[in-house]
């Protein structure tokens, strides 16, 4: 188990670090952020002395140096724009963000998975060809679209749910659920696939054989093997949605911390756009991590390397 976990640990580090350097590269290659920041009036010796105060005429493995020793001490400078620490900015943004991706997948767990699960136990009814069609409707419907239908009769007709801000749990029912929808449809797919294929298997039949109640038979002998896939899902959504999270927070006007990414994207504000990497890179290795020990937990085989 030990190696288990020292493998892992040396591969999410290796991860993180490659991931960082490649975004440190590619944002530097995308342009000047001097052109954004200064006003049409600076002359070229004001312009030299702003990028000299932000450390932007250093050569560029200078530059490199100098945010990796920033991302070991927490440090990563100060936004171009709003004149503050940028990870402390951005780290402010995280709750926001964290508590609408994680309504959001418990809805679609809570929803999604006994769909699958009641479509596998009657493949071909009319139950499961109608919720395979649900199904394809909610993998059709685009975010942003949904978004606005629900604001519409929600907030504008009726007036029971906030169309934006944050304060209570009431302003993240229409995001969650606009996030969920999608991964509903995907999530009763999934289950549905790796139940059919699981219930087939000897020993179900053999469970089944010895006058088990199909209760047992399904969440005890045939869920579990089939969970492997599913932790694998959930945990990629959840990587997924909380580093893509932009267009439902810009439609609900939230202050998530993808909302704020996307506009210093657009300000090239490089301190926070790598603070944002470093949140958005350590939260999807967290993720895997934790997908693996859930792996050895589910299945000795994984935890022992076999």
């Amino acid at each position: 188990m030990a190696s288990f976990l020292f493998g892992r640990i040396v591969r999410a580090l290796v991860t993180l670090w490659a991931v960082l350097t490649l975004v440190f590269v590619l944002i530097h290659a995308s342009g000047d952020p001097i052109a954004v920041l200064a006003p049409q009036q600076m002359n070229a010796a004001e312009r030299a002395t702003l990028a000299a105060a932000l450390g932007l005429n250093l050569p560029l493995f200078v530059q490199y140096l100098r945010f990796i020793a920033g991302v070991l001490h927490g440090n990563l400078g100060v936004s171009y724009y709003s004149d503050t620490p940028a990870l402390p900015l951005l780290l402010a943004r995280v709750p926001v963000t964290l508590e609408l991706v994680g309504l959001a997948i418990v809805i679609a767990a809570l929803v999604g998975v006994p769909l699958g699960i009641a479509a596998a136990l009657r493949p071909g009814s009319l139950a499961d060809r109608a919720l395979r069609g649900l199904s394809v409707l909610g993998a059709s419907v685009p975010t942003f679209f949904l978004g606005i239908v629900l604001i519409f009769v929600f907030s504008v007709l009726t007036n029971l749910l906030p169309a934006s801000g944050v304060g209570s749990i009431a302003h993240f029912i229409m995001p969650a659920f606009t996030l969920a929808f999608f991964r509903i449809a995907f999530f009763t797919r999934l289950v549905r696939s790796a139940l059919l294929e699981s219930l087939a298997q000897p020993y179900v039949r053999t469970a089944r054989a010895k006058g088990l109640s199909e209760a047992v038979v399904v969440l005890k002998h045939a869920l579990r093997p089939a969970a492997l896939p599913l932790v694998t899902v959930f945990g990629l959504q959840f990587g997924q949605l909380f580093a893509g999270t932009v267009i439902t927070e810009t439609i609900f006007a939230l202050p998530g911390m993808n909302r704020l990414a996307l506009e210093a994207l657009f300000r090239l504000d490089y301190p926070i756009i790598l603070s944002y990497v470093l949140v958005a890179a350590a939260m999807f290795v967290a993720i895997n991590f934790a997908t693996d020990l859930a792996y050895g937990l589910i299945d000795p085989r994984v935890r022992h390397g076999a």
